[in-house]
């Protein structure tokens, strides 16, 4: 058994490494975000008071989950405001290489998403997401520097997680999502 460390602050011990300080710049945008991240928890907060409270499935009405995350993204803005103005987010890893964005990615993440929206109606949820999930997972692989030529891996992974999930809300919730048949099943 180690003798206790005598009444000295733990970032002047020995064996404590000495926190990294955040340049400025980075505190104001670490504040930009979180004030952002609380600015869209009102702003769902606002949207979540023009839904009905009427009690359905479950015993909760239609704005039970809309005000759980907008009083969630609240909560967590708040914490990551508090962290931002107090010496910055903690226990941040530095990434090494180059701080540059990966539009790259960003641009197929972005084009999963967007064509989701457009195609849910014309091809149904589950192939719709499947897409979204094809194209963000080549976006990340590419920013990763991993391997790209996983299409079939991605295709069908896409799709093992969007029909249970279609399945679920349409079968077993009763919630109409699109589909590419008039079936219900697909």
């Amino acid at each position: 058994m180690s003798s206790p460390q005598p009444n000295i602050p733990l970032e002047l011990r020995p064996d404590h490494p000495e926190p990294a300080h955040p340049s400025r710049k980075t505190l104001i945008w670490e504040t930009v975000v979180s004030a952002g991240l609380i600015g869209v928890g009102l702003a769902m907060a606002v949207g979540a008071v023009d839904i009905s409270a009427e009690a359905g499935y479950g015993g909760v009405g239609a704005n039970f989950l809309p005000w759980v995350v907008a009083i969630t993204l609240m909560a967590c803005g708040a914490v990551l405001l508090w962290h931002a103005r107090t010496g910055g987010y903690r226990n941040m890893e530095e990434v090494p290489g180059d701080e540059s964005p990966d539009w790259t990615a960003y641009v197929w993440v972005s084009a999963g998403l967007l064509l989701n929206a457009a195609l849910i109606e014309r091809i149904g949820f589950v192939l719709s997401c499947a897409l979204a999930y094809v194209l963000a997972a080549q976006g990340l692989r590419r920013a990763f520097g991993q391997r790209h030529d996983t299409w079939l891996v991605d295709i069908l992974s896409g799709v093992a997680i969007a029909a249970p999930v279609f399945w679920l809300f349409t079968k077993f919730l009763a919630i109409n999502l699109p589909g590419l048949t008039n079936t219900g099943w697909i």
